[in-house]
């Protein structure tokens, strides 16, 4: 029975024991779902190579310290390298340039490179730049973050001189995606807000924006049981000459963090180095690397290899809540690695670097590290970064905890399932817990004594006198290894016989008694399980909708509350020897995790059903917490490998975690595994397990394991049922006895019979050609195995088989069996000619029925239920299965439940799955509609010409008619057929349905074009009307206002277009309907109010409507909408084989042949359908659909621009066209290149199309090359058919009024028009226009302003309220559903070759206008209107501008002083005349500088098109901000001219003050406070503005100097009418001074 666990004491006995007050509080605590599906991944997923792609975006950098300088970026990744061009004299340079690094490299690896961006002030060619600053962080950082920082600034800091503070900032985005992965990119109006630079800087989240530098002392002290590595052949000639055998291996460590490499000296030849050394980092803190990596390597001329790698992760080792910084030891870190068998070329060599999950422990390091922070102000600092290295004094021998002696017993009770590719060689297997293995000959411990081992295979044992041994058993000699045995065939693999005689291995090792820790993992691991049990168990409550998930999350809840009891126990023995820092930090975090469990009792009163989903986030969050603690980052034991010997060669290896099997006579504190009997699979080691080698399972074992102190020994053999009698060596008379070598069972057997109900799979892996399989199943359990029939032609099958395993021997204790029963493997294989392929595989665990249980309610009989199937790491498909174990009493198979399948069916020995588990079915009918086919590829080189459409469920099936020729039309005459089928009560067990499609050729021939099986038919069953939500009662009626301003998301202005005036208002959003401005809150700019019609384009309309006039979605439009499928859906159609994992090219989008499009519609036959007048029986549920004879349409397609192309040229950018193809028609854009872009913009392009033959438009972007072909950057695929037949009319999206200009309405149909058609499709009553601005519709009214339409006719009109109609057409009742909006749909560029990574972004949208109706007006012109500016700046004066100069006749200070304007680039640079002498810094120039720019105003960007080089080919196009930069130089005939500098930017910039004393620094440096003003709005503007440059000594800004200026903008035109000199010239010309 479920335990029902009562918070409040209510009595059960009340008239309904489920009252609403008792359900609030019940909690259920034993799992519902009686499934356990372990979950075990047979293939190593770390190491695997991947690919992966870095992009990183300079925009520009500020605030760069220094003077006069000429900067470049510098983007590196790991060894590659990318510069941005280089920006001549200026402090905050632009840039803009994109860069794109490709990887395909293990996640491991990847995540560990650096990325680092630095900015050198470069002078010229010869000379290699002077570093500026340099920030980095690790790519894993940014992955984690998701994915991307976008707009951030990062930090620059001198690596050389940790004192200096910053030396800028760099603008940059940076994204890191795997394939698969998406970014969202945040769409910004304009720049200004990331301009805040303290806001947004380039960190993760949680780390403080002031880091401080630090000290990262890594000590290292000794390292213990490396290898025998034999590096070089000399030595065995050496050896054999001379008959010496030194050590021959040469240790140092080598360290690696955030991009620094440190080194220890070299221990020559030495396998217990000692090194007693320190390697100091210098990093700041928090690091943005995550992990420091530590390897032992041999030195050695030729071959100079790492033995071990450890990765430290710094999160695990230190805390920002409670403020401790990384810590460790001194501690042990245990290494893994390849075997320690020695060859010259080690083919697990990459397992040593730290890839992949080592297969056998190499060493063993003794390691200390601290952190302290710096305080740089100090003298005694070394203000350089490098690493160094410095000795340490040694540390005492019990600094590490006091050596124990530990015993490891291990019994193998079963090895099945062993790969017949081994052949039929005797097997034997070794268990090593570093001691143990036969390579090392004997290790003796450190401490006292020698010690025993077991040599080859026990012939010989070699015994040590103990010297001064204590233990109570003399001397125990070790046995690591079991007999060999010759192998005996199951079916499709060996087995060992072992019967009664279960080989046993028994191993002494010495080490640090560090116990407490693994311990507290245990304690906080046994928690997290059992709360991963069970909130497992609610997803699948939730997954397979079963009643109250909410009670068993409850329950879940309250075991947690219960375990967190435990984690006290976590204080206990914490004096002893060899506790760290870290321990007593780490235990100080476990106490406070005891408040988990407050935080879960609280939370479990808060769950109701309807809260579920949310809390069991919240649960999973705990989960996470708990498995973050439960690691341990200082080892102890380490962890123990069994390893399959197979004729002297090692085949497979299995990891146990030391902790796992640790005894501790506290059941919390106990592995987990620990004397139990458990499941094992042994896996190929290092990288020969990628891919389908990897996928066969190498052996299965039931095995006990007990790992303890050895004077815990009494208890080793406690949890092996009762029975076995233990055969011991013999050892003579007097001598003490040993641990078994083998145990013989000798009691009665536990005999079971084990049945497997084999219903059906769905999704299965494609194994043939056809694009279909073949598939059986095979079942093993303990030494047996079965096989399912086999069905032909599916993915799909319906076995319905009954397996029946008779005498099942188990050992095991009875309680252990049923709780914990042995695993079934179900493997999935496809029957071919020759050898069935591999398909995929499952584990299952039966439910066990003892001899004494009743079966029955609740849990028998068994539920079938789905369990996944994995091909490798890749998911191929479900099996819906039940199993059950039933133990065989006294009596014999008499007690056991009868099998009663049902009777009519006759299939000879083949059993039906029995009647109370196979499911309920009762009578559906399932309409088709058939719509056309599309796409369709070549089928053997012919081509499809006559295709048909089978569609078959459970058994039946109905045929599309024959589409006669399908080039001429692919769509079907007959659109509905039925049929009718036996299906499942329960939704969830429905069987797919096979679409199949067929071309029929000549002589009655059918060839198989593709197929495409309909998992879950869920979606497509008819629910009623009576059930939909619409239950408005039609009587009331519901007013609509629309009075007020739809709610736009506000900002800061709305560009509001009144088709009453040609000018534009610019209004503020809180305006009261009578057009009255409700007061200003503060601080609001009092805005211009006119604005120049002329300088407004579609584009302002992009950009300051981005949330307002225009959708812009952030992907495509069809994920908004459900893909368009409101009632045509798309179904692909595979064909060929699936893709292996290690063919990574055959995606399913390769085996994609076609389309069919259609739909289906099922229902229970028994329902009384309702029926209108209206309804065409031929049709069936598929009512109003239109019908599909071919249609004439006018495609207009809108690509507005394209963002972030990969570059395709050297440069690192790409020349790019667009081209579009739909049908036959192909447009390719290719003279209208844009050269050197990565961000272009294009225009409208009109294509002409009949529906259904063309209905799959292509918009790539191709890169133009002068010469060769052009090469594709991108492309996307739009489905234009179903966006022209949705209800939510894709063809023209509805714009947010009603107007004329630039804001025009597309679609050739009016409002008015629009809103009578969708009435009259959707039969409802309207429209009724009504006086004063009100439109009724079915039994909404809606309320809108009326507008006039003609200014001289005065004529009222109802557009403006069909428009508001419209736009809130989803509120309608019955018929309404969201009708698509003006919009702008974002969609990524893919390229073949690199499936899943995008390749850039296009925004576009595409218009629809069918060629019977009206024909649409002119396309908009989307060009940006490029307005033409000039900019005229008078220099009036110059005042306090610090000198340098002196004098050589007076010796007073003294400056020649000019000024220089930089517009843009370099090379646009303008000077005044010099003003000799000026004594006081005053200078008098009345000079004019002219600057003609031109200008997009919605993107406040100025355009410049210049050649890139003097052998360009055209001109490139730059965009950059508008900013005006001005500097006073000292024109001085020797230095190269000293430069103090002001940069405005003329969008928003500090009005200058009116005379010289009221001009401080304060207008630069406390800008926020300033009133800002825009040239863009004032026109004229003079004052003083402050120059200021940065102090070398305390970082600071200081005023050096003021200038009084006059700025004037004009346009164009105007500059044209009233011209002005340069300088002092004519006309309009300045005085001399």
């Amino acid at each position: 029975e479920p335990a029902i666990l009562e918070t409040e004491n209510m009595l059960m006995g009340g008239p309904d024991p489920d009252t609403i007050s008792l359900a609030s509080v019940t909690a259920v605590t034993t799992n519902v779902s009686n499934k356990s599906k372990p979950d075990i991944k047979m293939e190593p997923s770390s190491g695997r190579p991947m690919d992966y792609q870095v992009s990183v975006t300079v925009i520009e950098a500020r605030q760069l310290v220094g003077l006069n300088m000429d900067p470049m970026v510098c983007v590196e990744i790991g060894d590659e390298k990318k510069y941005t061009s280089m920006k001549e004299s200026t402090n905050c340079p632009y840039y803009n340039e994109y860069f794109v690094f490709d990887f395909h490299i293990p996640p491991d690896v990847m995540f560990d490179k650096i990325l680092k961006v630095s900015v050198i002030h470069s002078k010229n060619l010869l000379r290699s730049g002077t570093l500026v600053g340099s920030f980095k962080m690790d790519v894993g950082t940014v992955y984690f973050q998701p994915h991307q920082f976008y707009h951030k600034w990062a930090l620059l800091s001198d690596p050389d001189d940790i004192t200096a503070g910053c030396k800028g900032y760099v603008k940059c985005d940076i994204a890191v995606v795997a394939k698969g992965d998406t970014i969202k990119t945040p769409h910004k109006a304009n720049e200004s807000e990331d301009d805040d630079i303290e806001r947004n800087l380039l960190l993760p989240e949680g780390v403080p924006a002031e880091r401080q530098w630090a000290r990262y002392y890594l000590k290292i002290y000794k390292a213990e049981g490396l290898p025998r590595m034999n590096t070089s052949i000399m030595a065995n000639v050496k050896k054999a000459f001379i008959g010496e055998n030194k050590d021959l291996v040469d240790p140092y460590v080598q360290v690696l963090f955030a991009g620094q490499k440190g080194k220890t000296s070299v221990q020559k030849s030495c396998y217990e180095p000692i090194w007693n050394e320190q390697i100091v980092f210098t990093e700041m803190f928090p690091p943005l690397c995550k992990r420091m990596k530590i390897q032992i390597r041999d030195s050695d001329k030729v071959n100079d290899v790492a033995m071990g790698t450890h990765f430290l992760d710094l999160k695990k080792i230190s805390n920002d809540g409670d403020k401790f910084l990384p810590t460790l030891g001194p501690a042990w870190v245990n290494m893994y690695g390849s075997t320690r068998t020695y060859t010259l070329m080690d083919e697990y060599q990459e397992l040593n670097e730290g890839l992949g999950e080592g297969v056998s422990f190499r060493a063993r390091l003794l390691i200390s590290l601290g952190v302290e922070i710096l305080d740089p102000s100090s003298p005694d600092i070394t203000s350089s970064t490098e690493v160094q290295v410095e000795g340490v004094p040694n540390i005492s021998e019990t600094a590490t905890g006091k050596v124990e002696d530990f015993f490891l017993f291990g019994s193998f009770l079963e090895a099945t399932m062993i790969d017949r590719k081994i052949g039929d060689k005797p097997i034997s297997f070794e268990v090593t817990i570093y001691y143990g293995n036969e390579n090392d000959g004997v290790i003796q411990p450190k401490t006292k004594g020698k010690k025993g081992d077991g040599a080859e295979e026990e012939t010989e044992l070699i015994h040590n006198s103990s010297e001064e041994e204590m233990d109570d058993d003399g001397d125990l000699t070790s046995v690591s290894t079991t007999p060999p045995m010759k192998p005996v065939i199951t079916d499709n693999y060996f087995h060992l016989p072992y019967f009664e005689r279960k080989p046993c291995i028994y191993i002494k090792s010495w080490w640090q008694d560090q116990r407490r820790r693994l311990y507290n993992s245990n304690i906080i691991d046994n928690i997290a399980n059992k709360l991963e049990d069970g909130l497992n168990d609610v997803q699948e409550i939730i997954k397979t909708e079963k009643t109250y998930p909410e009670r068993r999350l409850r329950g879940v809840l309250e075991e947690l509350s219960q375990g967190c009891q435990f984690i006290a126990l976590a204080n206990k023995d914490h004096n002893q020897s060899g506790r760290t820092k870290l321990d007593r930090e780490r235990l100080k975090l476990c106490l406070s995790e005891e408040a988990i469990g407050q935080q879960a009792k609280t939370m479990r009163t808060q769950v109701k059903k309807s809260t579920v989903r949310d809390k069991l986030k919240l649960a999973q969050n705990f989960h996470t917490k708990l498995r973050f603690l439960a690691d341990e980052p200082q080892h102890s034991v380490p962890d123990v490998f069994i390893w399959m010997i197979s004729n002297g060669k090692r085949i497979a290896y299995a990891r146990v975690p030391s902790k796992d099997i640790l005894y501790s006579g506290i059941d919390e504190e106990r592995g987990k595994d620990c004397g139990k009997v458990k499941t094992i699979f042994l896996r190929i080691p290092g990288k020969k397990g990628f891919g389908p080698a990897g996928w066969t399972v190498q052996s299965k074992l039931e095995i006990y394991l007990w790992l303890g102190l050895n004077r815990q020994r009494k208890d080793y053999l406690s949890g092996l049922p009762n029975g076995f009698e233990e055969n011991k060596l013999s050892k003579g008379p007097g001598m003490p006895s040993s641990p078994p070598i083998s145990l013989t069972y000798m009691a009665v057997k536990q005999i079971f019979q084990l049945r497997v109900h084999m219903y059906q799979a769905r999704s299965l892996f494609a194994a043939d050609s056809t694009g279909l399989s073949d598939p059986f199943a095979r079942v093993f359990f303990s030494t047996q195995s079965q096989v399912t029939e086999v069905l032909a032609e599916t993915l799909c099958p319906t076995w319905d088989q009954l397996l029946v395993f008779e005498n099942v021997e188990l050992f095991g204790e009875a309680y252990e069996l049923r709780d914990d029963p042995p695993i079934i493997v179900i493997e999935l294989y496809d029957q071919d000619t020759g050898k069935a392929d591999f398909m995929g595989r499952t584990f299952a665990k039966p439910l066990v029925k003892m001899a004494d249980e009743h079966y029955g309610p609740p849990r028998f009989p068994p539920q079938l239920e789905y369990y996944q199937i994995y091909r490798g790491n890749g998911a191929a498909g479900e099996m819906l299965a039940a199993f059950e174990l039933l133990q065989i009493g006294p009596n014999g198979k008499a007690d056991l439940p009868p099998i009663d399948g049902p009777t009519d069916m006759d299939r000879g020995p083949i059993l039906p799955v029995p009647l109370g588990i196979r499911p309920v079915l009762s009578k559906y009918r399932i309409e088709v509609l058939f719509w056309g086919l599309r796409d369709l590829k070549r089928v053997n080189l012919a081509q499809v010409d006559r295709p048909r459409v089978d569609i078959e469920c459970a058994g039946k099936g109905v045929q599309s008619a024959l589409i006669p020729n399908y080039k001429k039309n692919p769509n079907f005459s007959t659109l509905v057929k039925w049929f009718e089928v036996d299906l499942p009560e329960n939704e969830l067990l429905h069987p797919p349905l096979n679409i199949r499609v067929v071309d029929c050729r000549a002589f009655g021939r059918y060839t198989l074009v593709g197929s495409n099986a309909v998992t879950s038919l869920r979606k497509f069953i008819y629910r009623g009307s009576d059930k939909q939500a619409n239950n408005w009662s039609t009587t009331e009626i519901i007013v609509v206002s629309m009075e007020t301003e739809p709610a736009f998301k506000k900002m800061d202005t709305v560009v509001k277009l009144d088709s009453s005036e040609a000018v534009i208002k610019v209004e503020d959003d809180d305006k009261d309907e009578k057009g009255k401005k409700k007061k200003r809150k503060k601080g609001d700019e009092p805005e211009e109010e006119e604005l120049d019609e002329s300088m407004l384009d579609w584009w302002s309309k992009y950009f300051a409507s981005i949330e307002t006039l225009t959708e812009v979605y952030p992907k495509e439009l069809e994920s908004e909408f459900d893909n368009f499928e409101d009632w045509l859906h798309t179904f692909y159609l595979f064909r060929g084989k699936g893709g292996d994992d290690d063919d990574q090219n055959v995606t399913d989008e390769d085996r994609i042949v076609g389309k069919f499009k259609g739909s289906l519609c099922m229902y229970k036959v028994s329902d009384d359908l309702p029926r209108d007048m209206s309804f065409d029986s031929n049709l069936g549920m598929f009512q109003n659909i239109p019908n599909n004879d071919p249609v004439n349409v006018l495609v207009r397609i809108y690509v507005v621009r394209a963002t972030d192309l990969h570059p395709a040229d050297i440069n690192g950018k790409a020349d790019p066209y667009i081209a579009i193809k739909l049908g036959k028609t192909e447009i390719k854009d290719k003279e209208n290149y844009i050269s050197k872009q990565l961000n272009p913009l294009f225009g409208s392009f009109d294509v002409e199309a009949t529906f259904p033959m063309d209905s799959t438009l292509t918009v790539s972007i191709y890169d133009w090359d002068l010469v060769g072909t052009d090469d594709l950057i991108g492309e996307t695929k739009v489905d234009l058919e179903n966006r022209f037949y949705s209800k939510h009319r894709a063809t023209c999206g509805i714009s947010c009024s009603y107007a004329h200009g630039y804001n025009v309405w597309r679609d050739p149909m009016k409002p008015t028009h629009v809103l009578a058609k969708l009435c009259k499709d959707g039969k409802l009553d309207g429209p009724h226009y009504g006086p004063g601005g009100r439109v009724k519709v079915e039994n909404r009214v809606f309320m809108a302003p009326t507008e006039i339409e003609d200014e001289n006719l005065k004529k009222q009109t109802d557009e403006h309220l069909a428009l508001t109609v419209l736009r809130h057409w989803d509120g309608i009742p019955k018929a309404g559903c969201k009708l698509v909006p003006e919009h702008v749909e974002t969609r990524p560029l893919l390229h073949p070759d690199k499936p899943g990574i995008e390749q850039g972004r296009i925004e576009m949208w595409v218009d629809l206008f069918p060629k019977d109706k009206t024909a649409p007006g002119p396309a908009l012109d989307i060009s940006p209107r490029k307005p033409k500016f000039e900019l005229r700046v008078i220099i009036w004066n110059t005042d306090e501008v610090v000198l340098e100069d002196d004098d050589i006749f007076t010796g007073e200070k003294s400056s020649d002083i000019f000024v220089r304007w930089l517009k843009g680039q370099q090379e646009d640079k303008q000077d005044t005349d010099v003003h000799y002498h000026s004594i006081t810094g005053e200078g008098n120039f009345n000079w004019r500088f002219i600057y003609p720019f031109d200008y997009l105003v919605a993107e406040e960007k100025i355009v410049i098109s210049k050649k890139e080089s003097m052998f360009a080919w055209d001109e490139t196009e730059y965009k950059i901000p508008p900013r005006l930069n001005l500097q006073v130089w000292d024109a001085d005939h020797f230095s190269a001219d000293d430069f103090l500098a002001i940069e405005l930017d003329l969008n928003r910039f500090p009005r200058g003050a009116k005379t010289a004393k009221q001009c401080t620094i304060e207008m630069v440096t406390n800008e926020a406070e300033m009133p800002l003003v825009s040239i863009f709005k004032q026109k004229r503007i003079k004052g003083w503005w402050p120059f200021v440059a940065r102090n070398e000594e305390d970082d600071e800004f200081e005023l050096t100097g003021k200038v009084e200026a006059e700025l004037h903008l004009l346009t164009g035109e105007e500059a044209e009418k009233s011209p002005a000199g340069d300088g002092r010239n004519e006309p309009d010309p300045l005085e001399k001074p």
